[in-house]
């Protein structure tokens, strides 16, 4: 059965997938890659970006994190500064 995640969107993130909030269902227990993995292929945009970070309880969270119910999750797009 699978898992429903929200994950907060930011910045570019949030043009791209047209929402503040979005709500992916992952297979249970699955790690951050699962959810890089479902976000390339729901929303192809991503690929094009240079890197996107994923944020899992408010710290950057590495591909081989398993991610629990309840993680406050989010999508942390490139950053450019001037």
């Amino acid at each position: 059965m699978k898992q429903s995640h929200s994950i907060l969107c930011f910045g570019i993130a949030r043009d791209i997938t047209g929402s503040a909030t979005i709500t992916l269902h992952l297979r249970p227990r699955p790690k951050v890659l699962d959810l890089r993995t479902e976000l390339l292929a729901q929303y192809p945009a991503f690929g094009e970006l240079v890197s996107f970070a994923i944020a899992r309880n408010e710290a950057y969270a590495d591909d081989e994190e398993t991610l629990e119910p309840g993680d406050t999750l989010a999508i942390i797009p490139p950053v450019s500064g001037g």
